[in-house]
């Protein structure tokens, strides 16, 4: 449990991580809250030679609002997303998602941006952005660039994030009148991590859903919306009968993966459940 021999760097800026990611390539690692990297290390799964810390970086912290957008810092730490009265004013569904991340050391730790790099298949913040429609703006050699949220999540542990770019704001739009949401999990007992989460953004009018976003982690290699159970919404009354119908798609095409915790069997079930619960928790709110 001892990582292997590496040299250790402190970035001031944005620009010198770029810098020092270019100077030393696919050996270097950026290091941000350290609670996805470092117990890699110590299992040597992952070997850097050359560890770059973000923490200095003052210009990747903090939350601000800018027009119906909600600008997040990538070095914003879980609790302070939690409890911002901004981020749980204009966009509750992402204050929800964070205050149920691991444990209060965790929370404390752990950078929004971190999460969203590493990809982690079993992480929450993923399904809250992809329906929230979430952009990520980088920064690399060339210069910045925003990657929308539908494009982040390549595979298991993998995004569209350059070797040679730091992960600078998550820009997330405000959530408007009329919406319901909510995150609901299954959550490891020892971890926290998600054994299945369900993110739901529902737009109502009327008694009518006009709109359904749902999106689902923990299940496959990486998180996804669930187009079928959206559609099957889109026009239906907002009660229970039509989120009963609507979350048996859940499974249809998932992309489930056995594992230590539970079959992909299961977690299937679980979808269901878990999509129609979130659901119903979301129309209370817009009911509110």
């Amino acid at each position: 449990m001892i990582p292997a021999t590496f040299e250790y760097v402190r970035a001031k800026s944005v620009r010198e991580a770029v810098s020092l990611l270019q100077q030393h390539g696919g050996r270097a690692k950026l290091l941000a809250g350290g609670h996805s990297l470092l117990p890699l290390m110590k299992l040597r799964l992952s070997q850097p030679e050359v560890l770059i810390d973000l923490g200095p970086v003052e210009e990747l912290r903090g939350v601000r609002e800018e027009g119906s957008s909600v600008v997040i810092g990538a070095m914003t730490t879980h609790d302070e997303l939690a409890s911002s009265p901004l981020v749980r004013e204009r966009v509750p569904l992402l204050a929800e998602c964070a205050a149920q991340i691991g444990d209060v050391q965790v929370r404390n730790r752990g950078t929004l941006g971190g999460s969203l790099a590493h990809a982690d298949p079993a992480a929450d913040y993923p399904a809250a952005v992809l329906v929230l429609d979430a952009q990520m703006e980088c920064e690399g050699p060339a210069g910045a660039r925003t990657v929308p949220v539908s494009q982040w999540f390549v595979d298991m542990l993998t995004t569209a994030l350059r070797p040679d770019e730091v992960l600078c704001r998550v820009r997330v739009p405000a959530q408007t009148r009329g919406q319901g949401w909510s995150y609901t999990k299954l959550p490891h007992p020892a971890s926290g991590y998600s054994l299945l989460g369900v993110a739901c953004l529902l737009s109502v009018d009327g008694g009518t859903v006009r709109e359904a976003r749902v999106a689902i982690t923990g299940v496959g290699p990486k998180a996804l919306r669930l187009p079928k159970v959206e559609q099957a919404l889109a026009g239906k009354p907002a009660d229970e009968a039509s989120f009963a119908e609507a979350a048996k798609l859940a499974s249809d095409g998932l992309d489930a993966t056995d594992d230590l915790y539970a079959s992909a069997e299961y977690k299937r079930h679980l979808a269901a459940v878990y999509t129609k619960r979130g659901l119903l928790r979301a129309l209370e709110r817009v009911r509110q």
